[in-house]
């Protein structure tokens, strides 16, 4: 195996979370249902005593169950189902990324969480503008990079050389996806910083 493709796979591994524990939890209440059902069968066949309820018992506790049952337990119960049905399809067909971003290396897989690209990116526009660790704040989604400024009360930012310092930080980190970069300055500064 080549190691762009083993990169590849680590990178995918690492950025995309595990659908393995609801799999197994469904999968294993499927097989303890079925193995049950057939032991039910067997002793049913067997004119053996059930262990919980013959499949003769069963068949008619469901045919008489729109008839035992109040409406509104129906409704609930069935809304009950639904909701699972739609959680179990999300966890199947969800997109499953997780909160990180591929750096660019071409020694090793580098992954990193949006907090970190938050914090240097953060630092890298507060350092040459003077300004303290509260008065830039920086938010990383999956496709853009928010940073917000709130600058010292009398002195004045420059707003393209704050975008200037943004692009050329992730420009540095050569991320997998290209994301999009934006500032803003707010109209209140600090006092005293």
């Amino acid at each position: 195996m080549s190691k762009d493709v083993t990169i590849r796979r680590l990178v995918r591994r690492e950025n995309h979370s595990s659908r393995a524990v609801p799999s197994i939890v469904v999968a294993s209440l499927l097989m303890v249902a079925s193995l049950w059902l057939a032991l039910e069968s067997v002793l049913w066949l067997l004119k053996d005593q059930p262990l919980l309820a013959s499949p003769a018992e069963m068949f008619r506790w469901l045919i008489e169950l729109p008839a035992n049952t109040t409406p509104t337990a129906l409704v609930a119960s069935g809304a009950g189902l639904g909701i699972l049905a739609l959680v179990l399809f999300g966890l199947a067909f969800g997109r499953a990324r997780r909160q990180r971003l591929t750096l660019g290396s071409q020694r090793a897989a580098v992954v990193v969480d949006h907090e970190v690209i938050a914090a240097a990116v953060s630092r890298k526009v507060r350092r040459p503008a003077g300004l303290a660790p509260g008065q830039v704040t920086t938010t990383v989604g999956g496709r853009s990079v928010r940073v917000q400024v709130r600058p010292t009360s009398g002195e004045p930012l420059v707003p393209a050389g704050i975008q200037a310092t943004v692009d050329g930080e992730l420009a540095a980190y050569a991320l997998d996806r290209p994301v999009r970069s934006s500032v803003n300055i707010l109209n209140e500064g600090a006092v005293g910083q």
